[in-house]
């Protein structure tokens, strides 16, 4: 009897699980070059602040695992004191809003993706979740992506609306209170990915 279960136990360890997913995984770096720019608006004018490059590699990671959800897993972390706003005075006031002596970066964290993210076309469209990390607060957010492959990577860019009130903020205010900024803002970034070696 014992011989029996032996040799049963060692053809449980042995036979593979077909029922186990199958992983597929891949690396993407990052690039310098990639982008986001704030676009809002007050009750006189618009502005834009942009951090015009990435000063640092991160790696996001692409799992579609056979059976489960596409995971884009990974972090991008902004230093806030490279927004520009093109004005000296937006600048400082949004840096303020933002809490950046207290909360220097912004961060970012890519949690799945809806859809395949590379096909054999040049250009498509998936949704994913990110969670977005501002003076201290966490917010969840549904991000429509495009990506366009290239000749050395890809790029993933993708616009999203956002208010200062989703992170228990004030919009900021210059000259005192004779122009101030609307509470809603439109987020667009590029991030060019270049696959890991």
């Amino acid at each position: 009897m014992m011989i029996i279960k032996a040799f049963l136990l060692l053809l449980a360890l042995t036979v593979p699980n077909f029922n186990k997913p199958i992983k597929n995984e891949s690396k993407w770096v990052i690039a310098e070059n990639s982008t986001l720019r704030v676009n809002g608006s007050t009750n006189i004018n618009r502005f834009s602040c942009a951090i015009l490059n990435y000063p640092k590699t991160d790696t996001v990671t692409i799992n579609t695992e056979v059976g489960k959800q596409i995971a884009l897993q990974g972090r991008v972390s902004l230093n806030l004191k490279s927004f520009d706003c093109n004005n000296i005075i937006m600048t400082k006031q949004l840096r303020k809003t933002l809490k950046e002596e207290q909360y220097p970066f912004l961060h970012v964290n890519f949690l799945s993706l809806k859809g395949i993210p590379i096909t054999e076309q040049t250009d498509n469209g998936v949704k994913g979740i990110v969670e977005i990390e501002l003076a201290g607060i966490k917010r969840r957010f549904l991000i429509f992506y495009q990506i366009k492959t290239t000749s050395n990577g890809m790029t993933l860019s993708g616009c999203q609306a956002i208010t200062f009130s989703d992170f228990k903020l004030v919009p900021p205010q210059k000259m005192g209170k004779l122009i101030q900024a609307k509470d809603q803002l439109k987020v667009d970034f590029e991030l060019n990915l270049q696959q890991a070696k």
